[in-house]
């Protein structure tokens, strides 16, 4: 049994790209004795960790789990209560859709002093690196954020009232609900309404896809997207700025 206070820290990773993470986040990571980390992070940033520190996957993705949630949340408690600081290491922002809450609260009973870095979400940083404005003035005055598949691997039913608002709608883990999605929008007659699907955004692999509520399907067909990936539908995605890549632009370097 370590002689250090049993802690937890939730951390946020980012969307991908591994400057995309805070100071804070770093620190976390270089103090930790065990890191848990999950599938979507950049393992660029397990360089940030101690030699002695116990580098432990996690990670879940559709259909492919290393471990159960409740797996997790008893593996957390073992290893603060064995070897002190344990870093949860996830992607985004682990109290958007990252169940950082749940595992805070797991833990807490157990005596473990618990702590969270928020992270950069890739619910604003995938779009903004594709020139895309979440809102714009006589574009969109909110935005909604939505899981595409609930607790219960069903649609979440927010996505058909967001269909009727004029906001931009932010869509995660939702491709292999795109059918459905499509389904509700064209309902709504708007078929026309703007799309841009994002794979592996922020990061050298992504990809992307734009068009509208009819044509998305057959885009996603052409260009072979897939999951991980976010959904964007609104008027902002005709909205695109002209960037320069930030991660190859030399003026940063």
């Amino acid at each position: 049994m370590s002689l250090k206070t049993p802690t937890l820290t939730v951390v946020g990773a980012g969307p991908g790209d591994e400057d995309l993470i805070t100071l804070k986040g770093i620190k976390a990571i270089a103090s930790a004795d065990v890191i848990l980390y999950d599938a979507l992070i950049n393992e660029a940033l397990l360089n940030y960790a101690s030699k002695a520190a116990e580098l432990i996957f996690v990670g879940k993705r559709r259909g492919c789990y290393a471990f159960q949630q409740e797996q997790i949340n008893e593996l957390i408690v073992s290893k603060a209560i064995e070897k002190g600081h344990v870093v949860r290491l996830k992607g985004g922002d682990p109290f958007i859709f990252g169940r950082g809450a749940e595992e805070i609260d797991y833990v807490k009973p157990f005596g473990l002093k618990t702590f969270v870095v928020p992270g950069i979400s890739s619910a604003s940083a995938v779009p903004a690196y594709q020139g895309i404005p979440l809102t714009k003035r006589g574009a969109s005055e909110s935005f909604w954020v939505i899981t595409g598949t609930t607790k219960n691997h069903q649609l979440s039913g927010d996505i058909a009232c967001a269909a009727k608002s004029t906001a931009t709608v932010v869509i995660l883990m939702g491709m292999h609900k795109l059918d459905e999605i499509v389904h509700l929008y064209t309902q709504e007659q708007k078929q026309d309404m703007p799309v841009a699907i994002i794979q592996n955004g922020t990061t050298k692999d992504e990809k992307v896809g734009i068009g509208t509520i009819k044509s998305i399907q057959h885009i996603v067909k052409e260009e072979a997207l897939g999951a991980p990936a976010i959904i964007v539908i609104g008027e902002v995605v005709k909205q695109r700025a002209s960037l320069s890549s930030i991660s190859r632009d030399v003026a940063f370097a």
